[in-house]
């Protein structure tokens, strides 16, 4: 039994706006190693840590956790629409144990993934039903957050039972977190948003015309390098301190991030990190520590967000 990690960035503009030739050099190779390393694993449970967008959830209801039965990829941008495989009696059983240890987790027997969930799964494996893949969505767009500490503990929780699962049935699992770095596209913010995009935020589900005019928005975003759209820049200097502190292999160093700082220093969708604190969490929490073996960080205007990899084990 064994389980281990991948961490990565995800992004809409991925495979739409081209990075700089350089970079672009630099991040196929990273994602080579990533699919490589999932392919040589080959896991035979995936657990993805995945953030939305307000296309899978709203503020409607709006829980800061929530572990898939069943989950479906929406298709947005260029990802695939469609069912991902996941194992309903172990995400049932995951959603109790994390319950038993003090952790008010969400359900969802129709769970809706955007581009955050889908892009991983396909860029490692090719398809999104190519593995059994639990989804659990961590809230990192939409206020109020919860502590740092809790996000912590429900990445506890989970590694806990993952190490419990794999032992018992001497299975391979393979984490998976996406989300981050530093970064702060177009989308709108409860506090300043007008009425049609309350109205968003809201109930969400928009046609087919508003999808386009909205994905659109962000595809000239990143094509202006962040120009006119964008509340703040990359912050690189933060998330190489944030990877730094996922190295150190110390989860409560994650504890003194706040929701404030975060926007202030990194944007307001920096809190898709806390796919990776849950992650590195669950992580220390099954060997008791663990090593970073490979890492990535490339500060990416096209893509508008600071873009960063690991393997961790």
């Amino acid at each position: 039994m064994s389980v281990e990690l991948i961490t990565m960035s995800h992004s809409p503009l991925l495979g739409i706006n081209d990075p700089a030739p350089q970079i672009e050099v630099k991040l196929n190779e990273a994602f080579a190693t990533l699919k490589e390393y999932a392919k040589d694993y080959d896991p035979d449970l995936v657990i993805v840590f995945t953030p939305d967008h307000f296309n899978g959830f709203f503020y409607n209801l709006m829980p800061p956790y929530c572990i898939g039965y069943s989950a479906e990829s929406m298709g947005d941008y260029k990802t695939t629409a469609g069912p991902l495989n996941v194992p309903e009696e172990a995400a049932s059983e995951l959603a109790q144990y994390v319950i038993s240890q003090g952790i008010d987790v969400a359900i969802s027997r129709e769970m809706l993934l955007d581009h955050g969930g889908a892009q991983p799964l396909e860029i490692l494996f090719g398809e999104l039903d190519a593995k059994p893949v639990i989804p659990i969505f961590i809230n990192g767009v939409a206020r109020p957050f919860v502590e740092m500490e809790r996000v912590r503990k429900i990445g506890q929780a989970v590694g806990a039972w993952a190490k419990e699962y794999a032992a018992a049935h001497d299975k391979k699992i393979l984490m998976i977190a996406s989300g981050g770095l530093s970064h702060d596209p177009p989308l709108p913010q409860w506090a300043t948003a007008t009425d049609a995009q309350k109205d968003m935020l809201l109930h969400g589900h928009p046609d087919q015309e508003s999808r386009d005019a909205r994905e659109a928005r962000v595809i000239a975003a990143g094509k202006e390098n962040l120009g006119k759209e964008m509340i703040q820049d990359i912050n690189p200097e933060w998330d190489k301190q944030f990877l730094a502190d996922c190295a150190a292999a110390d989860p409560t160093v994650f504890d003194k991030y706040t929701a404030d700082q975060m926007d202030a220093d990194a944007g307001h969708s920096s809190h898709e990190v806390r796919t990776w604190v849950a992650a590195f969490s669950a992580l220390h929490t099954v060997n008791n520590g663990y090593s970073v073996n490979f890492e990535f960080y490339a500060p990416i205007p096209e893509f508008v967000a600071g873009f960063g990899m690991t393997i961790a084990k």
